[in-house]
């Protein structure tokens, strides 16, 4: 069993900033990728930002210069720094993590349960 704990969410004004964290932890694994999704009310589910084993990234262009993802591999955790937050950048926002079990084939993917952060005009 795998678990992504997310943390970090809450309220924030316009300009403001948000650090979010995602931490997996459970039977053994090792990480392919981690990443952030968000949501809106009647809006599909979109991505924000990704990060491989390697260290690349990836970026939606709306939060390209205002967010940076980053890892910390000790403690199985992805962070997402959200910095000059919008209000268009109110979501629910989910951690995503495709993981390689130690003693099993295949690649798996887990969700987290998801986030709220508001941004105020």
């Amino acid at each position: 069993q795998v678990q992504l704990v997310e943390s970090g969410g809450g309220l924030v004004q316009a300009g403001g900033s948000l650090r979010l964290s995602c931490a997996a932890s459970g039977s053994p694994f090792s990480i392919n990728a981690m990443g952030w999704y968000r949501q809106a009310p009647g809006k599909q589910r979109e991505l924000v930002a990704t990060i491989t084993s390697g260290g690349s990234t990836n970026y939606a262009d709306s939060v390209k210069g205002r967010f940076t993802i980053y890892r910390d591999n000790a403690k199985n955790t992805v962070v997402l720094q959200m910095n000059s937050l919008k209000p268009e950048d109110t979501a629910v926002y989910y951690c995503n993590a495709h993981l390689l079990p130690t003693y099993y084939s295949g690649t798996y993917e887990f969700w987290g349960q998801g986030t709220q952060v508001t941004v105020s005009s």
